[in-house]
């Protein structure tokens, strides 16, 4: 994995003992630039993707926080530099990852560092997997399975497996031909779109499976082969009809 970081401090001797320290213990982090000027920082801040900014807290014109302030987008990890130890708990409210305090000392640094990597490294692992689950989601809707992640894995359902799917508090529920269910924290968005034509979301609130519906009721309700009667919007009511008379 390749890290780029920004060094932002007033002081040039500080800058150029911190850029020792990183050749020195942290080779594979590469600086792609040094500033004295908090302003000049600020614009290339907002023009550029890297991975790590330390920050000096207190420097003339502006400080660490104002940078911070001016930064349209930070995605990227923080460590604040300071001789002053009664800054970290603003940092931290800047959700800082860490902060060091002047002079450097080496042990501190790497500690700080490390628990850099190791957040970058979770965030890289989280957004692969994020991409894995979509990719599995593409592939296997096309051969009539439902993917539903749950607080144990991932769970393959056939769709003819599935009754109905119930949205709530933000989370889904997906109700079985075997009387179980599966909790989801997808929302029920989601499924809709990823979801056959053999599924009608009949409601803000639910989704059936059309080869599982027996009645419909001019009450507005669907009747499911499990006797579960499923509520059908005014504004569904048309459309829903319409899928039966062609």
């Amino acid at each position: 994995m390749h890290i780029k970081t920004i060094l932002v401090d007033d002081e040039e001797n500080a800058i150029k003992s911190l850029q020792l320290k990183l050749e020195r213990f942290f080779p594979d982090i590469s600086i792609e630039n040094t500033f004295q000027n908090p302003q000049e920082a600020v614009t290339f801040i907002n023009n550029n993707n890297f991975d790590i900014l330390f920050l000096d807290v207190e420097m003339p014109v502006l400080s660490g926080f104002d940078v911070l302030a001016q930064i349209k987008k930070p995605d990227f990890e923080i460590i604040f530099i300071t001789a002053y130890n009664n800054y970290a708990i603003e940092a931290f409210q800047y959700c800082a990852i860490g902060y060091i305090l002047k002079p450097i000392d080496n042990d501190e640094l790497k500690t700080v560092i490390n628990n850099v990597l190791k957040n970058i490294s979770q965030n890289e692992l989280s957004r692969k997997n994020k991409a894995l689950l979509n990719r599995l989601i593409e592939t296997t809707s096309k051969i009539n399975k439902l993917i539903i992640p749950t607080n144990k894995g991932l769970s393959f359902i056939p769709y003819n497996e599935i009754f109905h799917i119930e949205g709530y508090d933000g989370y889904t529920k997906i109700h079985l031909t075997d009387s179980s269910t599966i909790i989801s924290s997808y929302n029920i968005g989601k499924y809709e779109k990823i979801l056959s034509d053999n599924f009608f979301k009949c409601h803000k609130s639910h989704i059936v499976n059309l080869q599982k519906i027996r009645a419909f009721e001019n009450e507005g309700y669907i009747l499911l082969e499990n006797k579960k009667r499923i509520a059908v919007s005014k504004s569904k009511r048309k459309e829903f009809i319409d899928l039966f008379s062609t």
